[in-house]
């Protein structure tokens, strides 16, 4: 055997007899996480489950670098693994969190906590499946490693271990459908977009194929206020090249980081799934926000991790489908002109490849303006135009309702009392609130005619605007 491995503790497994010595065999002897952690400084071989999974990046010389955490039966906290190559094509390619790793001749260190180190110059290791299968040889080896005929023992035995401890906290992973305001948990989603605010301020752009729940909103009644509102003002939009990625069916929430993250050299080139750990959420005039924390971690994930896949198999059983949210019916409170027409998400319009088009979607309007009940009686007058901000799961516009189409909107032409009541409707507030008073409403969902359209040939994208046609709300 080479120098680095007479080298290494001949020390086995509580249980376990050392393998006999074959000729021209290699014998390794792999010890518990726990057990390694008593022998700082020396070289030994561990078999683990890989926990955590980061992101290869260069070192501040001229290697490139990539930490994993693995655990064992012995220490469920896990120790963090650092390796060291020449190229990223060296280091380890896990194919998804659960998988098994085999080490040899890598070093316990202690800087602060324990770690350890797989030098390049002497350690090795290889890669397996971590499901329960008749496969036992190693998907990727590096160049030194050498395998001994009691690998497959140690796997069959992990791999047990691994049904009954699944790595990861599954009780505290949520969908985006089933998130909550204020609670701590893990996110499985694929990260579309990732850009830096002026603040220094990092966005993750974030998608796992569900819906956010739907929100309610203050029935805020007085005009000053809600001009104000940042429902109300038009944000920076992504470029067009960016928003076309977007998927059609879906919530994309935005996850804000304080802090840059090193994986984000990696979400800026390419689409990765990832899991973000611990992390919040919170609503802001009913836009669901994720937060990092201060003890939230990244980790990239790839196309065959185990949680990626069970993501990508349900989205692949969805349907063309309404909001979750609006199920299992949608509201009653407005009539459209084109009942057998299609449903279409405000997304698939705002990425459709023509700016100017026709549509019928279901929506909810969170925000009106004007909202005095003066300007209000002048819509169904035709002296007036209204603009609506109309949501569903996948974005957020604003819709104007036009001067010739007040009347056609309203059902007629109607006095103060009875367009404030009809708004009222359609806002969700409750028939018995009073004006200024601070109430929750809940809008509900309604399907309604759309068509876009451009105010300049030179700018049709960024001119864009959208107009309410054949709607009517009810009484």
């Amino acid at each position: 055997m080479e120098e680095a491995g007479a080298r290494e503790r001949k020390r086995p497994r509580e249980g376990d007899a050392a393998p006999s010595a074959a000729a021209g065999e290699a014998q390794y002897v792999y010890l518990p996480i726990a057990d390694a952690l008593k022998a700082p400084g020396a070289r030994v071989c561990l078999f683990a489950t890989v926990a955590e999974i980061g992101a290869a990046v260069r070192s501040r010389g001229t290697d490139f670098t990539l930490t994993l955490r693995i655990v064992d039966q012995s220490r469920a906290a896990g120790i963090s693994v650092t390796f060291f190559a020449d190229n990223t094509a060296l280091l380890p390619c896990v194919r998804s969190s659960g998988d098994v790793i085999s080490l040899h001749n890598v070093v316990i260190t202690m800087h602060g906590e324990f770690f350890v180190t797989f030098n390049k110059k002497f350690s090795s290791f290889a890669l397996f499946e971590g499901k329960v299968s008749t496969e036992c040889s190693p998907y990727q080896t590096s160049m030194k490693y050498h395998g001994s005929k009691h690998d497959n023992e140690f796997l069959t035995q992990m791999r047990m271990w691994l049904v009954s401890h699944p790595p990861g906290l599954k009780d505290l992973e949520l969908q985006l459908r089933s998130i909550k305001s204020d609670s701590t948990f893990d996110l499985v989603c694929k990260v579309l977009h990732v850009r830096e605010t002026s603040s220094s301020e990092w966005i993750f752009y974030v998608w796992d194929g569900t819906d956010t729940p739907a929100t309610e909103f203050q029935a805020i009644l007085d005009a000053k206020v809600v001009e104000s509102s940042p429902l109300h003002l038009e944000e920076a939009p992504l470029p067009r090249e960016v928003l076309c990625k977007m998927p059609c069916v879906g919530t994309v929430l935005r996850v804000f980081a304080n802090r840059f993250l090193k994986e984000v050299f990696h979400l800026q080139k390419n689409i990765y799934w990832a899991r973000f750990c611990n992390i919040t959420c919170k609503q802001e005039f009913g836009i669901w926000k994720g937060v990092l924390q201060p003890s939230s971690r990244l980790r990239l994930l790839s196309h065959e991790d185990g949680s990626v896949v069970d993501r990508l198999n349900r989205i692949a059983n969805q349907v063309h489908r309404r909001p979750m949210a609006s199920l299992p019916e949608a509201s009653d409170v407005a009539d459209v002109e084109y009942e057998t027409a299609g449903y279409t998400t405000l997304m698939e319009s705002l990425i459709h490849e023509q700016v100017t088009h026709k549509f019928k979607s279901l929506v909810r309007v969170v925000a009106a303006y004007p909202c005095r009940a003066s300007d209000l009686s002048l819509l169904s007058t035709g002296n007036y135009c209204l603009r609506l901000t109309l949501e569903d799961p996948t974005a957020r516009i604003h819709a104007y309702v036009h001067k010739d189409d007040g009347a056609k909107f309203f059902g007629g032409f109607l006095t103060s009392e009875a367009l404030i009541r009809k708004m009222n409707k359609l806002l969700g507030i409750p028939e018995d609130s009073e004006e200024g008073a601070p109430l929750t409403r809940n809008p509900p969902w309604i399907w309604c005619c759309l068509k876009s359209y451009r105010l300049d040939k030179k700018d049709p994208w960024g001119s864009r605007r959208y107009r309410i046609f054949g709607t009517e709300i009810r009484d």
